[in-house]
């Protein structure tokens, strides 16, 4: 039975998105998630929405329960996981407005706990190719049957935030082939990997990083007005390709059973 959880932001936790939805509170061994979820119908597929950082965006991105998130969505029966992130661009390529579905990560948090296997037993999970590529293949052509400007892969760098990069930082990370810069999606893929899940992300191109020397410093008005055109795309994007999604044979949910220690 397939189930999709679509953890969205601004614009992406409409309860209009669903049909004959209702609104569940949870509470979980982890405390209680970012919201209320609200689950309901989308072109015939069972589908649960949770506002990462709160219903009124109050949550900064260090203090989000992650582990309550993820927790209450696999408790609702969730299989797979539609992660939708503001992020910003590495790459003169990547423009503002334009969808990319990440394939690799790289860690730059620095407090967040990153697994459910805190105690008494120790999680190796393997993290190689941490986004599920069926979901992305799936995102990718439906993007391009929208004919929305989309970028197949990329990898993108999560920072602990709430601030934006400096110049440097800017600089070192694109050195380093990060793509696109966000402050979400770091412990939320591995978390969604250690419950089973399948998890691909939506990432939504608002604003070019302040590496462009010609440009000005990004401003949150800038950041604000391209998420919510982005938002409309999006909720196009998952009517078009909520349908194709089966549960088939997959690492994803796997590598757990090969993972724990004690």
């Amino acid at each position: 039975m397939i189930k999709i959880g679509i953890i969205g932001g601004s614009g992406l936790d409409d309860p209009k998105l669903l049909e004959d939805y209702e609104m569940s509170d949870l509470q979980t061994p982890y405390g209680h998630p970012s919201s209320s979820l609200i689950q309901g119908m989308v072109n015939g597929v069972e589908v649960a929405i949770l506002a990462r950082h709160g219903k009124k965006h109050q949550i900064m991105p260090s203090n989000v329960n992650f582990r309550a998130n993820l927790w209450a969505l696999k408790e609702l029966g969730c299989t797979h996981i539609i992660a939708t992130t503001a992020v910003g661009s590495l790459r003169e390529e990547i423009a503002p407005g334009h969808i990319v579905f990440p394939n690799q990560f790289i860690d730059r948090t620095t407090k967040r706990i990153q697994t459910f296997y805190d105690t008494n037993k120790v999680c190796h999970i393997p993290m190689a190719e941490p986004f599920c590529p069926e979901l992305r293949k799936i995102l990718a052509i439906g993007a391009e049957q929208q004919n929305i400007i989309a970028h197949k892969k990329g990898t993108v760098i999560t920072i602990e935030g709430p601030r934006f990069s400096t110049k440097a930082e800017s600089h070192l990370f694109r050195a380093w082939g990060a793509d696109i810069i966000n402050m979400s999606t770091v412990p939320e893929v591995i978390l969604a990997r250690e419950l089973g899940m399948c998890y691909a992300s939506i990432a939504m191109s608002t604003d070019y990083d302040c590496f462009m020397e010609n440009r000005a410093p990004v401003t949150l008005e800038e950041v604000l007005r391209v998420m919510h055109e982005n938002a409309e795309k999006v909720k196009g994007l998952l009517k078009e390709v909520l349908p194709r999604i089966t549960y088939t044979e997959c690492f994803c949910r796997e590598a757990i059973k090969t993972s724990v220690i004690g």
